[in-house]
């Protein structure tokens, strides 16, 4: 139905930067949010960032660091992550709130995960 696809983890070391891109297709009508979590490990899911419209959120450890993009023609998020601390280090998830062809209601959708490491 539909698939999320993460790319642009890996390893950096603290004070580093990358950026995550997530991807989405299927039978998709509209995306109404589109957002990041992270799970370290050992921990539960948690909200990093979501976009929808033109409101973006934060939680409140990663403001002033990250920042959150969408393309809504080509069904894409993208978060800047900025000035990276070793607490960082998760793997990231793309969250997408969707209405398909057909469909009468918005269904989550989650991509695989990808890999953060900050580590010197």
């Amino acid at each position: 139905q539909v698939q999320l696809v993460e790319s642009g983890g890996g390893l950096v070391q603290p004070g580093g930067s990358l950026t995550l891109s997530c991807a989405a297709s299927g039978s998709i009508v509209y995306i109404n949010v589109m957002g990041w979590y992270r799970q370290a490990q050992g921990k539960q899911r948690e909200l990093v960032a979501t976009i929808t419209g033109g409101r973006t959120t934060y939680a409140d450890s990663v403001k002033g660091r990250f920042s959150i993009s969408r393309d809504n023609a080509k069904n894409t998020v993208t978060l800047q992550v900025n000035s990276l601390m070793p607490e960082d280090t998760a793997v990231y998830y793309c969250n997408a709130r969707v209405l398909l062809s057909g469909a009468t209601r918005y269904s989550d959708y989650w991509g695989q995960g990808t890999q953060v490491t900050v580590s010197s």
